[in-house]
């Protein structure tokens, strides 16, 4: 299937939605939007990434800092934080470029490596847009988290690509439903910038036709 520019859904979506679907339906599907401490701080994070020179040189490898990425085949769209591009036999032509190039997506958080892999699933959809422009394979991508200032290595394996693309078919048929899902709250709803839109200590309650149905009930 091919979507049209106009369904494409953001890539950053992934991490959200591998997090906390409802929360990613609040912000994507509902415009929803709240700040706390970790966002604005991942935001500054994230800027400082973007920061300074686009593109530079640096002997057998090249960085560009903000590259837009897409595909037309999982209908997704967004930017890579850093992708680098190493000199390889593996790598694909570059225009003004001697020799091969091999890209390398490299996303930065602010925090530390997570037990979950929504970090991973975002860094593996960019490798899977590059690879749908760029007509070339890339095994491997790095996250870069800010608490630990050091790169985790991410392989990007059959199964991780497979989760990816599975997600993205789940996230766009929530959107062309216009559906926000309900889920059952969780350690991480504390922590969540969202938690006084999502109201997650309702989603503990009843239902509606459960009260009404308790009520109907008559004792004998």
């Amino acid at each position: 299937m091919i979507y049209p520019e106009e369904d494409f859904l953001q890539l950053s979506g992934l991490q959200h939605f591998k997090f906390c679907r409802r929360q990613w339906a609040l912000i994507h599907i509902e415009g929803q939007w709240a700040e706390n401490f970790r966002t604005t701080d991942g935001s500054i994070f994230h800027e400082k990434a973007h920061n300074g020179n686009p593109c530079e040189s640096r002997g057998d490898r090249l960085i560009t800092r903000g590259m837009r990425v897409f595909s037309p085949t999982l209908g997704v769209s967004g930017a890579c934080d850093v992708l680098e591009f190493h000199r390889s036999r593996a790598g694909i032509p570059l225009k003004e470029r001697d020799g091969l190039w091999q890209p390398y997506p490299v996303e930065y958080k602010r925090g530390r490596p997570k037990e979950h892999t929504a970090d991973a699933l975002q860094l593996c959809g960019q490798a899977l847009c590059l690879e749908e422009m760029l007509c070339c394979e890339i095994p491997e991508g790095a996250l870069y988290y800010g608490e630990i200032r050091r790169r985790e290595k991410i392989m990007f394996t059959p199964e991780l690509r497979q989760e990816v693309k599975e997600l993205l078919m789940e996230m766009h048929r929530l959107y062309q439903r216009c559906y926000t899902p309900k889920v059952r709250p969780g350690k991480g709803c504390n922590a969540c910038s969202m938690k006084e839109l999502c109201l997650p200590k309702l989603m503990r309650g009843k239902s509606v036709s459960e009260y009404l149905r308790r009520g109907m009930e008559v004792d004998p």
